[in-house]
């Protein structure tokens, strides 16, 4: 029964859902993309709402690129709404709009210019909620494509009620969370309710275990209920680690170390050990925000770091990711950590810009599963976040719009 559980729960896992932020050019870091200042919380906007999506990042250098940018707006499962003309969501341009603010870093050992721009500007404004995908590309290089970005816009039609419990069908005050979910919406609003809506569910914005497709228990004229949906269950996992690079010279909180070798900075992160008991440790879920010391010019004064993790536990079957929204929720060979046979531990080195991180260790298995890695441990403890995002497409429509959505917190 129990490896029957866990096929059902691999594929619900599997399910695409690709809003994955994306790096495509070497030379781009610190991609942000952030709802007004709410950098805590996924990127969710409300349609006429004067919160803009603000998206950000460096490219290392101090040559000017003229960088443009196109919106497109997606279904449900990020694919392209081909239905859809473009003055069906935007009002104005939507393609090849140029990035204006542009700042040169000042100060700093690695040279880098800012770039950022808002939606919506005076140029382009939103008129449809739903999925909503950015591709900015280097008019200077053939068009070539450097990032991706996504963001959502949310148009509150419907009521959710989300409960976390530690009470799960698999077991009590363990290893697991389980949610229940009430969706109530307008009466006959929906003829069939089980299609038209589709409910999106993440575990601290992460992509690699979603749920969606899950059936309710409940089905009524006005509202939708899941309760004991083992699709529903996650693992609880343990709080996030994390440190901050507010000095180049010094160390700051979760750092051993700081060290100029006539090149670079690098700090020296505290070893991470095998964590076999809960200790509460208040984290970001794996946010992070880029910040110096002095919190004056962060975007332009903060410099470069190679930030150096390690991680002091046997060899694993399978690869050790590092993993938060400043990964961009990706599997690469950037986030993986090697295992050094001489000091038995697992290190990576990635440069980061100065700032707080947070984030956590996960196991890519063989098979291609991801898990929890198991020296981090499973604690009903651990106060996630699970964000619900509610579609709705009705009968004669064209695209899904985003009708709903939900963040809370474990307590």
């Amino acid at each position: 029964m129990k490896s029957l559980f866990a096929f059902l729960l691999l594929l619900c896992c599997n399910a695409s859902w690709a809003q994955q932020n994306r790096i495509i050019h070497s030379n781009i870091a610190s991609l942000q993309v952030v709802a007004g200042n709410k950098w805590l919380e996924p990127p969710v906007i409300s349609l006429n709402d004067n919160t803009p999506i603000n998206i950000s990042f460096d490219e290392k250098s101090h040559n000017y690129h003229r960088y443009v940018y196109t919106v497109e707006h997606c279904e449900d499962d990020w694919s392209v709404s081909k239905q859809l003309f473009k003055s069906d969501y935007i009002r104005g341009f939507s393609d090849y709009l140029n990035i204006e603010d542009i700042q040169p870093s000042i100060n700093t050992n690695t040279e880098y210019t800012h770039y950022s721009f808002s939606i919506p500007n005076e140029s382009c404004q939103l008129l449809m909620s739903g999925n909503y995908r950015v591709t900015v590309y280097d008019d200077n290089n053939n068009d070539s494509k450097i990032l991706v970005a996504h963001f959502m816009v949310v148009d509150p039609k419907v009521k959710i009620g989300i409960e976390a419990t530690t009470n799960t069908d698999l077991d009590i005050n363990n290893r697991h969370q389980q949610l229940n979910i009430v969706l109530n919406y307008p009466p006959n609003v929906s003829q069939n309710p089980k299609e038209e809506f589709k409910i999106v569910v993440t575990q601290n914005n992460r992509l690699d275990n979603i749920r969606k497709d899950f059936m309710p228990q409940i089905v009524t004229t006005e509202s939708m209920i899941w309760q004991h949906n083992k699709q529903l269950i996650f693992d609880a996992g343990n709080e996030y680690h994390k440190f901050e690079t507010l000095h180049t010279s010094q160390p700051s909180m979760g750092v051993e170390r700081m060290v100029w070798n006539n090149n670079s900075y690098n700090a020296f992160l505290w070893p991470t050990t095998a964590r076999f008991a809960y200790v509460y440790d208040e984290d970001a879920n794996g946010a992070f925000y880029i910040r110096n010391s002095d919190n004056i010019e962060n975007n332009t004064a903060s410099d470069y770091i190679n930030v150096h993790f390690t991680l002091a536990i046997p060899k694993q079957v399978g690869e050790i990711y590092l993993n938060g929204q400043w990964t961009n929720n990706s599997f690469t060979e950037k986030y993986r950590l090697t295992y050094n046979e001489e000091i038995k531990a697992y290190t990576a080195v990635v440069n980061l810009k100065q700032g707080y991180y947070s984030y956590q260790y996960l196991l890519k298995m063989p098979n291609g599963t991801i898990t929890t890695l198991p020296t981090e441990g499973n604690f009903f403890q651990t106060e996630n976040t699970y964000q619900a995002y509610v579609y709705f497409k009705g009968k004669g429509e064209r695209t899904y719009q985003l009708v709903g959505f939900k963040q809370i917190q474990l307590k």
